[in-house]
């Protein structure tokens, strides 16, 4: 694969070139207007911190309620040293690491701007671990989300000064023997970088937009899986008719609605007579239910995409203006109540989805119990659907919001904190589970579109069938449905289809 060149610079980063830059082999690099920016807010840094004994949080003082402490111009670097190692608490599950290489981007981008005081070098530093996968080990917990993501950055940052551990050509290994292999010596940090590396929200932030993206993807496979779901079924198409949705006009009822009549064109099966005249809310209210989701995620996304592109460091320098500005930049509760609601959102799509496959397993509308043609003797598809109701009531506990809680921190100088990094966390759990609830869903309704052959669903949708049935099968007889459901996710992962650029570009 041939490497590309991301140029970091005031451009705009977009959740489409995150996308290429997570997935693709890419390097990353400054332009020359962003290493202009850096040196210049450097420079005015240093001159500040030569010429006046005043005061500058952070600076020239201590951290927290530790404000009031006034640090030495010779201990202005080692007390940038000791904020990163005294701040790396952080305890249980590691960050995966493709979320880790994502913060370390998210950092790069916030600190090229100009306003962070970081010198060049620690800058270049980190896309030198971004461009060799040189990945820290990051923990999970530690982060209130409110004076920066403050202990997962610590972790990120200690590789640079030669502590820590990291992963490396397929190893977990101690920063230092990375550094010696690739010939670099540890960073030496200056007045303010350690406050620049460790405030900001790129833990949040990474976990957030690694979430989205891949939201992005399963809204849309749920309304595929949802479509095939519906014929299965020998559900009604009436409920999609844009006419019945432009009079209540939410953008992602009327989307999914129009999706769900092209995908279903051509369907033999959504075409014939039917014996019902109503279908289950589940399928009934696939647009209102699937574009609550969708507007709720565009909400998420636009915040995110505001986010990425932002300075969230404390104090923040305006060399043109000579200002330094400490304020509240770093505090995550825009992240906080987003994540919970795209948890929320996520959630729902897992709902409603795993009440289709409730549907199916009943032996109404010509399908046989459970979806297998000798029921008694075989199981069939009884107890996926268990698996799929535990999953659901996970997340339904994962869904209580983290951003209505603060704990007070820091002797009360920290006195109102997001907690957005556990919103992060959790709802990053309920995506994952959400593509869990889907493959069972696929896996459900693949097995009763079986049982309508020789009619057929649309063209697209037959397509879609065909590849998966390259992965699994029809099943026949009783076997062990986990490496089935195992082989569903993996194909929901791989399937090519056309990504939605609505959501993707459009934020």
């Amino acid at each position: 694969m041939s490497v590309q060149i991301h140029t970091i610079s005031s451009e705009k980063l977009t959740f489409r070139k995150v996308f290429d830059i997570i997935t693709g082999n890419y390097k990353l690099k400054l332009s020359d207007e962003s290493i202009d920016k850096i040196n210049i807010c450097r420079d005015y840094l240093d001159n500040k911190t030569k010429d006046h004994d005043t005061p500058i949080y952070g600076i020239n003082t201590g951290f927290g309620a530790l404000y009031n402490k006034k640090i030495s111009k010779e201990d202005l670097g080692k007390l940038q040293e000791n904020l990163v190692k005294s701040h790396a608490c952080g305890i249980g599950d590691e960050v995966p690491q493709e979320i880790v290489k994502l913060m370390i981007l998210l950092k790069v981008q916030s600190l090229s701007y100009g306003h962070s005081g970081v010198q060049l070098s620690t800058v270049k530093r980190l896309i030198d671990f971004f461009n060799n996968d040189i990945i820290p080990v990051v923990y999970q917990l530690g982060s209130l989300g409110a004076s920066g993501d403050l202990s997962p950055l610590a972790h990120m940052s200690l590789p640079l000064l030669g502590l820590g551990d990291v992963y490396f050509q397929g190893e977990k290994i101690k920063s230092d023997k990375a550094l010696n292999h690739l010939g670099f010596e540890p960073l030496t940090l200056k007045s303010k970088e350690g406050l620049a590396l460790l405030n900001g929200t790129q833990f949040m932030s990474a976990y957030g937009v690694y979430s989205l993206i891949k939201l992005f993807r399963l809204s849309e496979l749920a309304d595929i899986i949802g479509a095939i779901s519906l014929d299965a079924f020998d559900g009604r198409i009436e409920p999609f008719f844009d006419e019945i949705h432009q009079i209540r006009p939410h953008r992602g009822q009327i989307q999914t609605a129009d999706r769900f009549r092209n995908l279903l064109e051509g369907s033999s099966l959504i075409t014939q007579h039917k014996e019902h005249v109503q279908d289950p809310y589940s399928f009934r209210c696939i647009p209102q239910v699937h574009g609550a989701s969708k507007d709720s995620i565009n909400y998420v996304s636009s915040v995110f995409s505001a986010e990425i592109n932002a300075v969230t460091d404390n104090p923040t320098i305006f060399p043109d203006k000579d200002l330094i500005i400490s304020g509240g930049n770093f505090h995550g509760q825009p992240l906080a109540l987003a994540l919970d609601n795209m948890a929320i959102a996520a959630a729902e799509w897992g709902n409603i989805s795993e009440r289709r496959t409730y549907q199916l397993l009943h032996g109404k509308r010509g399908l046989p119990p459970f979806l297998v043609a000798n029921p008694g003797l075989n199981s069939g598809f009884m107890i996926p659907q268990y698996t799929a109701a535990s999953i659901v009531n996970q997340n339904k506990l994962l869904c209580t919001p983290a951003s209505v809680d603060s704990i007070e921190s820091s002797q009360g100088q920290e006195d109102h904190v997001s907690m957005g990094a556990n919103a992060a966390t959790k709802g990053y759990k309920v995506v994952e589970n959400l593509e869990r609830i889907l493959a069972i869903e696929l896996f459900n309704a693949a097995q009763a579109m079986d049982f309508r052959k020789p009619k057929t669903t649309s063209p697209i949708l037959e397509d879609f069938l065909k590849q998966y049935r390259e992965k699994v099968s029809f099943i026949m007889e009783d076997k062990i449905m986990h490496y089935e459901i195992d082989k569903t996710i993996y194909f929901l992962r791989e399937v090519k289809y056309e990504l939605p650029d609505a959501l993707m570009d459009g934020i």
